[in-house]
């Protein structure tokens, strides 16, 4: 018979932060303490709390295979258990994904419950995600009943835990992200929700289009690559700025596509107001909330974050154009700026508004421009 309440114990860490990193988790019955599953796994180089957060979407994952029902989840990480609570906002972008896949698990359960515990209440879990760290660095796995391992070491150099700083960045150059949002389609002057739907330009939009082209190249005279949306408004939109470029090829990213308004798609603002009053207010206060047949915000961040996180990757200290949509450009910059949800609801962008940020391989920074339009007036 499956357990219908079970506890979690997880840990996670690295040697050098980031360094050779693991996770441990261990699922028991909390009346008797017997050991239900185990799971570690040796991470590579990563950060104590990318390492801290496998090891929750381990432990979930045991738990669900387990047909658990209730979960009580005890980590030694304060930061892991503020986050997961919603009382501590996830600053650093290559967390997010993380928290949202530990979310989507939290969902498959009727009730979780997060609590944090002292390191030697965490004996297992930390021992199993040490013998993990070891297999990582290539050391011979120390044996767990000598005694708590040591503490990890904290060197202050993971960007997601490390004081802000407005020093310049000398040993690195950014990689520079010149984000557009599409010319305008009939609706967005009609104010509908486009969201999968391939609804072209309209004639403003085209003109809007042209003129971005010339915003962006005298912006960015050297560009490496331009990104679009599959979608053709913002094919259009990047084959413009391409040809205003010198005919920069244009590469098409599935990830860049709008969120996905399900039944709201096509339908006004008012209407979806009124048809759907209480689907509305959830979607709008939890950006874990889908509308109905759609998708979050959380997993249109998904998908914005393997963009942002390719690009830095695959184009070191250059110059990048993605065109895409509300949605996801939004969603980057939420990240980047480190705001909260409520930022998703405040910020405008217009059509063929463009937002400027530079990323660094340490993980700093830096947003530019936010909604530039300066070369958009004179358009009807």
């Amino acid at each position: 018979m499956a357990p219908r309440v079970v506890a979690i114990e997880a840990d996670g860490g690295s040697r050098g932060n980031p360094g050779p990193a693991g996770y441990g988790a261990v699922v028991r019955d909390p009346e008797t303490g017997e050991v239900l599953a185990e799971r570690s796994e040796s991470l590579g180089t990563a950060t104590n709390n990318v390492a801290e957060y496998q090891g929750l979407i381990a432990g979930l994952t045991a738990a669900a295979e387990l047909g658990a029902a209730e979960v009580d989840v005890r980590m030694d990480s304060k930061l892991v258990v503020e986050q997961m609570c919603g009382r501590w906002q996830i600053k650093h972008p290559g967390l997010r994904p993380l928290a949202a896949q530990a979310a989507v698990l939290v969902g498959r359960f009727t009730a979780v419950r997060f609590s944090w515990i002292p390191r030697e209440q965490n004996r297992h879990a930390d021992a199993l995600a040490n013998a993990a760290m070891d297999a990582a660095a290539g050391r011979p796995a120390r044996t767990p009943t000598t005694g708590p391992p040591p503490a990890t070491p904290a060197t202050g150099s993971d960007p997601a835990t490390a004081p802000a700083s407005w020093e310049p960045r000398p040993s690195f150059t950014a990689t520079r992200l010149i984000l557009v949002r599409h010319g305008e389609t009939e609706y967005t002057e009609q104010r509908r929700y486009s969201g999968r739907g391939d609804v072209p330009l309209s004639e403003t939009g085209r003109a809007q289009a042209r003129a971005t082209g010339a915003r962006v190249a005298a912006l960015a005279p050297s560009v490496a690559a331009v990104l679009s949306s599959p979608l053709s408004r913002c094919t259009s939109t990047a084959a413009a700025i391409a040809g205003a470029l010198g005919d920069v090829p244009v590469r098409t990213d599935d990830d860049l596509i709008e969120c996905d308004f399900g039944q709201w798609e096509g339908r006004t603002f008012a209407e979806v107001r009124q048809q759907w009053p209480g689907e509305m207010d959830a979607w709008l206060a939890s950006p874990r909330i889908a509308p109905p047949g759609g998708e979050s915000f959380t997993h249109v961040a998904e998908r914005a974050h393997r963009v942002t996180a390719g690009l830095l990757t695959a184009y070191p200290g250059e110059t990048v154009v993605v065109v895409s949509h509300v949605s996801p450009i939004k969603l980057v910059l939420r990240d980047a700026l480190a705001a909260g949800d409520g930022f998703l609801h405040r910020l405008f962008l217009d059509a063929a508004g463009i937002s400027v940020l530079d990323m660094w391989p340490d993980g700093g920074v830096a947003v530019r421009t936010v909604n530039d339009t300066a070369h958009l007036a004179g358009i009807d």
